[in-house]
């Protein structure tokens, strides 16, 4: 007896051998068969969809949801236009922090909507004391006021409290770790707003170190969230490349860096695992520190990478070495080259076949780095709603002839590389349905065409977020697509997004999503 039949349904499997079907057996939290092989058996619940679309669970391969859950319940500064607004928000959110010295966090800044940049000068006149981090948009940068400038070493550099990338880290330092279980309870309610969009699964960027860790322990939040029955979806997690330390194995092991015990890429379980190794090697454009091979247009800076070349040349090849599937965040150009002669120098050393590396945002990719994509059978985790949101002004700052290259969709299909769709929730808006229509139309929120050649199909799209992202998280034996065997995580949308107006597609309605075989969350019932 099967425990659940969906049936009435227009079930896009994405599984070429049987790509369409009407119903659908689940048995134990897997799918056991598809029409006629399952329509007659007997089932404890059968659900009727109605004409409903359904789909794999969208795959997000590049998130934070901890960082999420935490903005969430953070003051923000988002849509202020004005500095005095701005300061109006700290002041507020000061008020409300009784001790002296204590810190006061604040989310949502970004300073081209404000014109420039806050001072330390400023925040201190609305500060009382208190320890002030605002934190970039981005996550690439933060402004903090002279009470938190005071503690820092004097070679960390700053301008008037601005920190950008690896200095930022050093203000991140300062602070004490959150609580696992604050950060648990951040994870889930980013984990909820996740399953509302239709995903199922996501691939947390980063825990532990980098830019963005928020505990040496990180890991045991997700672990309390497990054990108390209250992950919401299933989480694979990367550490962040500077968690990894010196060990003292075999020589035969080939292993200079690694975790302790060896842990690496695959630990774990179908609920929570540990995935790929995340590597920094430059900021964002948001920050205007993405490195490039050529200034930014109108400026005279070319971003920066996070450390020297080689350094971050022999964390990538120690990466490789230790057994890791890698994610290295390369957003400029100039930092794609690093990333591309690093993965082939650790690949002629040690070919590994199926290491399935990633680069993380592919941001600004020249017509000569992809073919160098293909050889190296990486994959692009990119991130199509950056340029909804954000492509006028993306696209201002590369300029008319570089604009195109910007986080590309037909060029990297053309060349055979994997194309990964993801968010990296918070930057910017998660929801899937709206970047596969970005992915299809180019176009910005204002109409803004941008690179229309790298559009896709509707269904290239779709797969983004279905079977091909879980090949980049290693999931491709269990998810991605609806087929027998594979994980019941399957979405329901009110309509096809085949066969509706491109415009349309990011509107369409996420009517229930499923996990393990049962429903998570439901939207309007039909």
């Amino acid at each position: 007896m099967l425990c659940t039949r969906l049936t009435n349904a227009r079930i896009l499997t994405m599984d070429p051998d049987h790509p369409v079907a009407h119903d659908l057996g689940i048995w134990r939290g897997r799918i056991v068969g598809l029409d006629e092989a399952v329509t007659s058996l007997p089932a404890r619940e059968v659900i009727d969809l109605q004409g409903a679309t359904v789909l794999p669970g969208f795959i997000d391969s590049h998130v934070h949801l901890a960082w999420t859950g935490l903005k969430a319940g953070s003051p923000s500064v988002a849509g202020c236009e004005r500095v005095e607004d701005a300061l109006a928000v700290v002041e507020e959110a000061v008020s409300r922090e009784c001790a002296p010295g204590a810190w006061v966090h604040i989310g949502g800044y970004d300073q081209r909507a404000l014109g420039r940049h806050l001072t330390a000068a400023e925040l201190d006149r609305v500060s009382y004391g208190r320890r002030v981090f605002l934190m970039h948009a981005s996550g690439h940068a933060c402004v903090v006021n002279s009470a938190v400038l005071d503690l820092l070493p004097a070679d960390v550099p700053h301008e008037d409290g601005l920190l950008v990338e690896s200095a930022m880290g050093a203000v991140r330092r300062l602070r004490l770790p959150y609580a696992q279980q604050e950060l648990a309870d951040a994870i889930e309610y980013a984990g909820r707003v996740c399953l509302a969009e239709g995903i199922t699964a996501c691939a947390e960027a980063g825990i532990g170190g980098g830019l963005l860790g928020h505990s040496p322990v990180e890991l045991g939040a997700y672990q309390l969230l497990r054990d108390q029955g209250r992950l919401p979806l299933r989480v694979q997690l990367m550490p962040g490349a500077d968690t990894l330390r010196p060990l003292g194995a075999h020589e035969r092991d080939g292993i200079p860096r690694g975790l302790d015990l060896g842990l690496r890429t695959g630990f774990g379980d179908d609920w929570l695992s540990v995935g790929a190794l995340k590597i920094y090697t430059d900021g964002g454009m948001m920050a205007r520190t993405a490195a490039l091979t050529a200034p930014y247009e109108g400026m005279t800076h070319t971003g920066q990478l996070q450390d020297d070349p080689e350094r971050l040349t022999s964390l990538i090849m120690d990466g490789h070495l230790a057994g890791w599937q890698l994610a290295v965040h390369a957003i400029g150009d100039r930092a794609a080259d690093l990333a591309l002669d690093a993965l082939e120098r650790a690949q002629a050393l040690r070919p590994r076949p199926d290491a399935r590396h990633r680069i993380e945002h592919a941001g600004l990719i020249r017509p000569d780095q992809l073919p160098r994509f293909s050889r190296l059978g990486l994959s692009a985790v990119i991130q199509p709603n950056f340029l909804r949101y954000f492509g006028d002004d993306y696209a201002t700052i590369m300029g008319p002839h570089r604009a195109p290259w910007m986080y590309r969709g037909r060029g990297f299909l053309d060349h055979g590389v994997t194309l990964v769709g993801s968010s990296d929730r918070p930057v910017t808006d998660g929801s899937p349905l709206r970047a596969v229509q970005f992915m299809v139309e180019r176009a910005s929120t204002s109409g803004r065409l941008i690179g229309p050649d790298e559009g896709i199909t509707v269904d290239e799209a779709l797969r983004a977020y279905t079977v091909a992202g879980a090949y980049a998280c290693r999931w491709d034996d269990s998810a991605g697509s609806l087929s027998p065997g594979k994980r019941a995580d399957l979405v329901v949308l009110g309509d096809d997004p085949r066969s509706v107006d491109p415009s349309r597609i990011g509107d369409i309605e996420v009517v229930a999503t499923f996990v393990d075989g049962r429903e998570a969350t439901e939207g309007q019932k039909l």
